[in-house]
């Protein structure tokens, strides 16, 4: 075999949490204790060794690189403290900068350099937005006292059937929403094709798009909602439990960010009474305030589960792990605020709390595929394929 390391590969997973992977002399201690890893296809030891010969190619095809839940088990057994879980970690990091699209955003959003300009930018999107429609001079306290809330944040037209305040937020958050979702499936096309490539599956019988859906894709996603893969690691347990909550919280919050919209901007069209902020006792209000505690209780959890890995396990804080958990507490932090800021009638300090957070979800959804959230969509593909790739489909009819 001829091996022609990629030198700038090995570099780039030493300097996001890899730095350990020359440690490794293949004991495969780490295969044998990681409750995920099986006889057929062991991992993280044929991952750490393509890292020391810089085989990217193989780790950029290798879905068990996704099927990592990185709980830490091979870490704390390692005998030379080579760090597996963070190796693998990297991995992946890599593999989001390497199939994202565009490249040059995915590599501003890859340094901890580049912080004030990742925040720079949806700051003063928002903020030219603000000025121009005129809500940046509008009276936030009439606007308090009227019910309005944050309504009228870009101000106020008469045009009965498009609000301008739902007009200037469309302007910056569907494009990022939109950005966001077509770099993912860039990306895993990208990834699938490669995955395919690499382990030669056949390709003339493939399913439909709902055979698909039914035979792969809604099985992975039942299994990681349910969490039993995190159930089986031993070292990291409270992943689960912070994990857990977070993904049914973000659930809550996207059912309540879809029908704010349809009761504002539908229903509200018809019946006035939609319009405005909604009561306390508002099953949705209700479902809201749920998944928001759940969020930060699910934030907390994870942030002191990496911190206490950090210290017990030696593992090396980087940018790539914290940059996801800051932006998903910005959110949670500043919209529990500003609604607080509401109820109180502080209407300067609520609006400038606001824009703080349109900052920081226009941020989530513009960086998602570049960050750690990633892992939430590669990881269900990855394990449809592994499903896919044990199918009738996948196989060669003549052998």
């Amino acid at each position: 075999m001829n091996v022609q390391p990629d030198v700038e590969f090995i570099k780039y997973l030493k300097g996001v949490g890899g730095d350990t992977v020359k440690k490794c002399y293949q004991c495969a201690t780490c295969s044998v204790v990681c409750p995920l890893s099986s006889d057929q296809k062991p991992f993280p030891r044929k991952e750490m060794i393509w890292s020391q010969w810089g085989m990217k190619d193989n780790l950029l095809a290798d879905p068990d690189v996704f099927l990592c839940h990185q709980c830490g088990d091979c870490t704390e057994n390692c005998p030379r403290g080579a760090k597996p879980a963070e190796v693998m970690g990297a991995i992946r990091a890599y593999a989001y900068n390497f199939y994202a699209w565009p490249r040059g955003l995915a590599t501003l959003a890859s340094s901890a350099k580049n912080l004030p300009l990742l925040i720079g930018i949806p700051a003063v999107i928002i903020f030219v937005l603000w000025f121009i429609s005129g809500g940046l001079m509008a009276d936030w306290k009439a606007n308090f006292a009227a019910g309005y809330g944050y309504q009228r944040m870009f101000g106020h037209w008469d045009f009965h059937w498009y609000a301008k305040n739902i007009f200037f937020i469309v302007l910056f958050s569907v494009p990022a929403a939109a950005l966001a979702i077509y770099s993912a499936y860039r990306g895993i096309r990208n990834l699938w094709q490669a995955m395919a490539a690499k382990y030669e599956l056949n390709g003339d019988y493939r399913p439909s798009a709902g055979q698909f859906i039914g035979q792969f894709l809604w099985p992975s996603i039942k299994e990681i909602l349910s969490h039993n893969r995190f159930e089986e690691c031993t070292v990291n347990t409270d992943r689960k439990k912070g994990h857990k909550p977070l993904v049914f919280a973000f659930i809550g919050l996207f059912i309540v960010t879809c029908w704010s919209l349809f009761a504002n901007d539908i229903l509200g069209l018809f019946w006035p009474q939609f319009h405005g902020p909604m009561s306390f006792w508002n099953p949705v209000k209700l479902l809201a305030n749920i998944s928001a505690i759940a969020f930060l209780y699910g934030m907390y959890v994870l942030w002191v589960s990496r911190a206490e890995q950090e210290k017990k396990a030696g593992a090396e804080s980087t940018f790539y792990d914290w940059f996801l958990i800051w932006m998903i507490l910005a959110v949670g932090v500043t919209g529990l605020l500003a609604e607080i800021s509401r109820w109180a009638g502080l209407a300067v300090v609520g609006h400038i709390i606001y824009y703080l957070h349109l900052i920081s979800v226009m941020m989530l959804f513009l960086y998602m595929p570049y960050t750690k959230f990633a892992h939430i969509v590669y990881r269900t593909f990855a394990m449809s394929f592994e499903k896919y790739r044990e199918s009738a489909f996948a196989k060669n009819p003549a052998q």
